[in-house]
């Protein structure tokens, strides 16, 4: 382990930021009224992506310029200098980021924000024959894909080939297979009855590997809760328990349950079952035992690399072992806070100190304006005023002209918390 570089008076090496994510983007614009050196934020994407409201955007519930803003944008007058580039080779040792572009840039301070990247487990055919949803991308490819899928089924007089054409297999019950499922159960029939087909053929099967639903979930309740939503929807979803996929074809999911193999015919294969360390991260230069048991690096309580403490980690791309926090937008978002707080503090020659995450519950979306919100993962509501306080909560943190609306919306949000707490 070695200590961290003294800098020059006459060289002042920027704060960089790799990845403009929550936990990226939020680390910049708490830094951005430092005035002790530059501050480069690195995306390889012209826009934020507000990615727990990306099923709003399929359902065209919000529109695309609030969850999609540019970081030109986001930055403006900021101070902060954004960089269009994909991260090629990160080189702790000499502290330089190498771009696809061959631009290098040293620092003096390193925020790994990169998030994680889609695994396939190795499945054959997953990767060429589903669907991801990450990106505002995904999401228009998606429905205009679903769309046109409806409207061929609208002209097959073949009885199985018409349902295979209404049929979407989502590989994985956890939180986004369930909100994809509820989503779509309720969207494609307001898509398909217009066209003059019949909404009950619609089906919508969930594939889960394990023995239930939200597994990362720790609340029954929730689970309970998500089952019954499930079961409310407009159209069909099922939920297919010990369901281990083999291999997607063309058109078509093979999977094992109770040791028989089954194959399910669906034009549409969505993949939400696992993620992947990011390549780059894989490819840091620490020690074996300063990763956990999926290649991630091991951070301590203060978001620092052990072995370079110049360099902070945040989202899903680190874990802190004793404190150990889930992939959400909220924790990404407190975690960008505390990571420029300690590189604020680091400047003026104090100590960092433990990121300190609040999580104010789970919010989940359960359909059509439907949500189903655990606030302090003690109180649940559900419905139409769930959805709101699950909006209001996500707009909360978007530094951008929906503020105009949060403004409007944080009494609500507040006034609905103290009310269930009792406060």
């Amino acid at each position: 382990m070695r200590s961290p570089a003294q800098i020059d008076e006459n060289d002042n090496p920027p704060i960089l930021i790799l990845g403009g994510g929550f936990a990226g983007l939020f680390a910049a614009l708490h830094l951005r009224d430092l005035h002790s050196g530059p501050i480069i934020l690195i995306d390889q994407s012209w826009n934020f992506v507000f990615k727990p409201l990306l099923y709003e955007l399929l359902s065209s519930e919000v529109k695309l310029e609030l969850i999609c803003p540019r970081y030109d944008a986001l930055l403006h007058k900021s101070g902060i200098t954004f960089v269009l580039g994909t991260v090629e080779a990160i080189d702790l040792d000499q502290k330089q980021v190498k771009l696809d572009s061959g631009l290098k840039y040293s620092y003096r301070y390193l925020v790994l924000a990169l998030g994680s990247t889609t695994s396939y487990l190795g499945i054959p055919g997953a990767k060429e024959h589903t669907r991801s949803f990450r990106t505002a991308y995904d999401t228009f490819a998606l429905g205009q894909h679903l769309r046109n899928r409806l409207q061929i089924a609208t002209q097959t007089e073949d009885i199985e080939e018409r349902h295979a054409m209404l049929t979407v297999a989502i590989v994985g019950g956890g939180a986004s297979g369930v909100e994809m499922a509820a989503t779509l159960a309720d969207l494609l029939p307001t898509w398909y009855i217009p066209l003059g087909g019949n909404p009950q053929e619609i089906r919508i099967v969930i594939l889960q590997r394990g023995s239930e639903i939200l597994k990362e979930s720790k609340s029954d309740r929730l689970r309970e809760t998500a089952q019954s939503a499930l079961q409310q929807r407009t159209a069909s979803v099922e939920v297919l328990l010990g369901a281990e996929v083999k291999a997607v074809h063309p058109g078509a999911v093979e999977f094992e349950r109770n040791g028989q193999l089954e194959t399910l015919a669906a034009a549409t294969v969505i993949w939400t079952a696992g993620n992947a360390t990011h390549p780059v991260i894989d490819a840091l230069s620490i020690a074996p035992e300063n990763r956990d048991e999926h290649n991630r690096p091991l951070v301590k309580p203060t978001l620092q690399l052990p072995e370079f403490p110049e360099v902070f980690a945040a989202g899903d791309c680190a874990i802190d072992l004793l404190n150990p926090q889930p992939a959400t937008a909220q924790v990404a978002y407190q975690q960008g806070a505390a990571i420029a707080h300690n590189i604020k503090a680091l400047i003026a020659g104090k100590s960092p100190t433990p990121a300190s995450v609040n999580l104010r519950g789970t919010l989940m979306k359960l359909g059509l304006h439907q949500s189903a919100v655990e606030i302090f993962d003690r109180y649940e509501v559900k419905g139409q005023l769930g959805q709101a306080i699950r909006l209001a909560t996500y707009l909360e943190l978007m530094p951008t002209p929906a503020r105009n609306f949060v403004n409007g919306m944080e009494w609500f949000t507040e006034e609905i918390l103290k009310q269930i707490a009792g406060v």
